[in-house]
């Protein structure tokens, strides 16, 4: 039986998926798996029982990965999942930035009991023009699920589009529409584009890369467009920006003190993935990979662990290791199997920056003393038997 506890409401359509092997607990001390959307794990306490965290989204700045990772803690997020939603606000976002929709429906709102609206709105209309998408140049920085969207969808409404990302994947790649102009660098987006969306995780080095280097490259009135994260943008070098007329808009999903005190920003209170469709397609994701690393051990999306997949278990035994990635560490191991007088039918190792992931199959059943005896090996994190 696995407990699993959740931070946040996470929709029943991916909760109705766990099997009568789990259960839901309110305590954190008791549960082997959380679900988590937004609340902020980083002041809490970890139990050992602790063996995943799952969060239901894309983005997991409010998850202490690096803390997770040297416990043995495995950490998911839902990479797509939520990509249409997000896509469609983009769309939103565009035509808000290119056509004065807000003013012209607040001018609306203000004029409801004029008994002439009719005939002073074609007077008053003039002030609210804008210009139309189709020829413009649009630039996507990062080409993952939601960029690949944003940039196809932009292609379908005539735009000119370029797109970069220096760790485009191949699927990701074929996914693209053959018009989008893919480019090596930044650079060449800052230079050619009239629109700028930026879709990349928040890292240390893309912490504040929309700043005033960047937008000195880019041209006079361009219009960028964030669905990502607030800090990817440097609040100080966007207000004299935006100020100087260098960025003629502003769209955001992440209002700020600060980014609401900016000249000719259109703000929406993180709207990007609050849509039915999309809380669920992430709380089912989440479960989904929760339960085959639970039951089969198995790791895809995970943000702190390399990917590994051995499939179901045919042999009589699993049993896996989370370690560091140290040298001789998989001699260390194999020489356990060895003393013990273990086959190994098949075996999966899988490393990411400082941390690996080995899956071993054996022929026999896995014992409590061959996971001590793993356990008991430096640098090793968390063993598990899965069967």
């Amino acid at each position: 039986m696995f407990k699993y506890t959740c931070l946040n409401p996470i929709a029943s359509v991916g909760l109705n998926n766990f099997t009568d092997k789990y259960k839901e607990t309110e305590e954190l001390a008791d549960a082997q798996a959380v679900l988590v959307r937004s609340a902020s794990m980083h002041d809490l306490e970890l139990p050992d029982s602790l063996l995943a965290v799952a969060r239901a989204g894309a983005g997991y700045n409010n998850i202490p990965t690096d803390k997770c990772a040297n416990k043995g803690i495995v950490v998911f997020n839902t990479p797509g999942a939520n990509a249409n939603g997000v896509k469609e606000l983009f769309v939103a976002g565009m035509l808000l930035a290119a056509r004065d929709i807000k003013g012209g429906m607040d001018w609306v709102t203000a004029n409801k009991d004029n008994e002439n609206i009719s005939k002073d709105m074609e007077k008053a209309k003039k002030q609210f023009a804008g210009t139309e998408l189709m020829g413009k140049k649009m630039g996507v920085i990062g080409l993952g699920a939601i960029g690949v969207l944003a940039a196809n969808v932009a292609n379908r409404m005539k735009m000119e589009v370029y797109g970069v990302d220096p760790f485009l994947s191949v699927k990701n790649a074929l996914s693209l529409s053959r018009d989008i102009k893919i480019v090596k660098t930044y650079d060449e987006i800052y230079k050619e584009c009239d629109y700028i969306t930026i879709h990349v995780p928040l890292l240390d080095e893309t912490r504040g890369m929309l700043n005033k280097e960047a937008f000195d490259k880019m041209k006079d009135g361009v219009v960028i467009i964030n669905m990502a994260r607030d800090t990817l943008v440097n609040d100080e070098d966007m207000k004299a920006a935006l100020e100087s007329g260098k960025v003629a808009k502003y769209v955001t999903d992440f209002p700020n003190p600060a980014v609401m005190q900016m000249p000719n920003v259109i703000a929406t209170p993180h709207l990007g993935a609050s849509t039915a469709e999309s809380e669920d397609n992430c709380a089912v994701m989440a479960v989904d990979e929760l339960r085959n690393y639970l039951e089969n051990g198995n790791i895809i999306n995970s943000v702190n662990f390399p990917a590994c997949d051995a499939g179901e278990c045919t042999s009589k035994g699993r049993i896996t290791v989370a370690h560091k990635n140290v040298p001789g560490m998989l001699t260390n191991l194999t020489n356990v199997f060895s003393k013990e007088g273990i086959n190994i039918s098949h075996m999966t190792n899988k490393s990411r920056g400082n941390y690996s992931y080995c899956m071993f199959d054996i022929d026999s059943e896995s014992t409590e003393q061959l996971a001590a005896s793993l356990d008991s090996i430096d640098g090793v994190l968390k063993t598990r038997i899965i069967k």
